[in-house]
């Protein structure tokens, strides 16, 4: 029995030498392996773990550049950028967030919308993160939560710059307006640029010059603890600012644009001949663009979207109409230039034209006719009969070819972002688009500014500025200059301009001498703006929204408004010297002699230094 003990001890000793001896061994491969690994990561991975910790303590945080400033030519600020004042609670800053906010709502109007807004940032964000839960405070607000600042723990009032339009919804359609960065804007956009930033713009000069007015983010190095709050900068990197851009608009002008516009829906659009600057460019009805700058609100946003008056519809530079008489002097012009008429050759004016061997009657606006006109005489009066005459013998190649080169079908290039090119109608166009051949009747049609011929205001304010100066086409532009700010000198923007081969000066003599008689002659169709303090140039228009029948006849008293015939007027002035050249569209306004050429009175008026137009001047027949 004893030895059977002593012999039981022995072996469980044994076996514990064994299990030590075996755990030793283990723990010490064990940690020779972890040495190993500690000398692998500090000899051959030091430099990855390195980055990774200084990431882990070091952020970069970008810093948006202010946005450029727009001026008008006379130095007035059209875009400006305001500081906007939110109000912002960080959450682990506040003890009782309930009864915060609810002391908060008795010194500043906290809505729903507000506190909607509030709840899901505070899901999007960590507790020592700023919320916002009111936007837009007044300076009474700001000034109120001020004296009461003490009590609220962890409420901040918070600045930015947020752009902002003095003159409304004056300059809506010119500048347009920024708005948040949208996903198709970010796919396209410099994303390292516009760190930061959350606006963009969305039409207009801001969209047109954003690069220049955008500016270059700048970034800031600071060091956050583990749960990212910044605990100090360690460097410093300052935003480049967006410069500043100068416009050739006088919004003067543009204010008396607008007003001579009135209610009525159209676009008023003048050009200095001289150098292409857009004076005034002018869409009715417009809209406030200080509501798209934070987020309009949906119901403010259906109202304008829905309105039938369209007024998100920059008609200036989007609108394509039918240009009616207004395209005549051009088209006499290419009659002149192509040799297929002379300026004293006459043409009888029955009161309607037909193409031989057809039956159809293509009817001029004067039921009786004007028995024969001249060239001059047949742009005085207006006289489709002449026109149709005139077209069916240059044909529609020789038509179109000749009036491309005054920039009708195509865009004009002005610094305004959304323009449409219009249509001047073609053979080749007509085969593309409606698989159709072009039949002669067409011709005539063109011949006259309607049917499937569109262009938009400022294509005939172009036109209208290249024929004042004789065939020197320059393209449109808004903004003249950029400067960087605290720069002693602006950079200006290159003049892109060329010659028209067209005509030879007894030819321009001619139209230009022939639209000058539209003004001053008795039987001129816009006789009744004539001014006794400058010469005045121009050319009425009224185009069809819909086709008179052949036996029909036009009764506007039995028309809805809004299909009523749209009124057109061109002109240039002074004749000699032409500083302005302007084009009037007045949607629905029937006669362009007694609707839009008044309109264009008061603005070459006001530029020009001319009396008023007096209410017994307005009305006329024809166009």
């Amino acid at each position: 029995m004893l030895e059977n003990s002593l012999e039981d001890r022995r072996r469980e000793q044994r076996l514990i030498r064994v299990r030590t001896l075996v755990s030793a061994v283990l723990v010490a491969l064990a940690l020779v392996l972890i040495l190993l690994r500690l000398l692998h990561l500090q000899s051959t991975r030091y430099e990855y773990f390195s980055v990774l910790s200084k990431d882990n303590r070091v952020k970069i945080q970008p810093v948006p550049p202010a946005r450029g400033l727009i001026f008008d030519t006379q130095g007035v600020l059209l875009a400006d950028n305001r500081p906007s004042f939110s109000l912002e609670i960080t959450i682990e800053k506040v003890e009782d967030l309930e009864r915060t906010i609810a002391e908060l709502a008795q010194l500043i109007a906290i809505d729903e919308k507000d506190r909607a807004r509030f709840e899901r940032l505070k899901r999007q964000r960590m507790r020592f993160q700023a919320v916002p839960i009111r936007l837009n405070l007044t300076p009474a607000e700001v000034a109120r939560f001020a004296v009461d600042r003490h009590r609220f723990s962890g409420v901040n009032v918070h600045a930015e710059l947020i752009r902002t339009y003095p003159k409304n919804d004056l300059t809506a359609h010119v500048l347009g307006y920024v708005g948040r960065i949208n996903e198709s804007e970010l796919a396209s956009i410099d994303k390292g640029n516009y760190a930061g930033t959350n606006f963009i713009g969305k039409g207009g000069v801001e969209k047109a010059h954003e690069e220049v007015l955008h500016g270059q983010v700048g970034y800031q190095q600071v060091e956050v603890n583990a749960r990212g709050r910044i605990l100090r900068t360690l460097e410093n990197t300052p935003p480049e600012p967006g410069q500043d851009l100068y416009l050739y608009l006088d919004i003067a002008l543009q204010q008396i644009a607008t007003e001579a516009l009135g209610e009525r829906r159209g676009s008023v659009v003048a050009i200095d001949p001289r150098n292409g600057g857009v004076l005034a460019l002018v869409s009715q009805p417009s809209f406030n663009p200080n509501l798209f700058v934070e987020g309009i609100s949906q119901s403010d946003y259906n109202a304008l979207l829905h309105s039938p008056d369209k007024p998100l519809y920059n008609r200036a530079v989007r609108g394509q109409y039918p240009p009616g008489s207004t395209v005549k002097p051009f088209i006499a012009l290419g009659g002149l230039t192509t040799g297929t008429v002379n300026s004293k050759q006459g043409t009888y004016c029955s009161g309607a034209f037909s193409l031989p061997g057809h039956s159809h009657r293509f009817r001029c606006w004067r039921r009786k006719g004007h028995r024969t006109v001249s060239m001059q005489a047949a742009i005085v009066q207006s006289c489709d009969v002449y026109f149709y005459s005139l077209a069916n013998q240059m044909g529609i190649d020789k038509l179109h070819g000749f009036m491309s080169q005054f920039g009708f079908g195509t865009r004009t290039g002005i610094d305004v972002a959304g323009e449409l090119p219009g249509l001047l109608p073609s053979r080749e166009w007509k085969k593309r688009v409606r698989k159709q051949p072009w039949y002669p009747g067409e011709t005539l049609i063109v011949g006259i500014g309607q049917g499937a011929f569109l262009a938009t205001p400022i294509q005939l304010a172009v036109a209208t500025a290249t024929m004042a100066n004789r065939g020197h086409f320059i393209q449109p532009r808004l903004a003249y200059a950029s400067r960087i700010p605290g720069a002693e000198t602006a950079r200006r923007f290159p003049e892109i301009s060329h010659q028209l081969d067209v005509g030879d000066r007894h030819d321009w003599d001619v139209i230009i001498d022939a639209m000058a008689q539209v003004v001053e002659s008795p039987q001129g169709t816009a006789k009744r703006i004539r001014s006794s303090q400058y010469r005045i140039a121009g050319k009425t228009g009224t185009s069809q929204v819909f086709t008179v029948g052949q036996k029909d006849t036009y009764d506007a008293s039995k028309i809805p408004e809004r299909m009523r015939d749209h009124a057109l007027f061109i002109a240039f002035a002074p004749v000699d010297d032409p500083r302005i050249a302007v084009a009037v569209l007045v949607e629905n306004g029937e006669h362009g002699s007694s609707t839009a050429a008044p309109i264009a009175r008061q603005v070459l008026d006001a530029y020009l230094g001319g009396s008023r137009l007096t209410a017994s001047m307005g009305g006329a027949h024809g166009d």
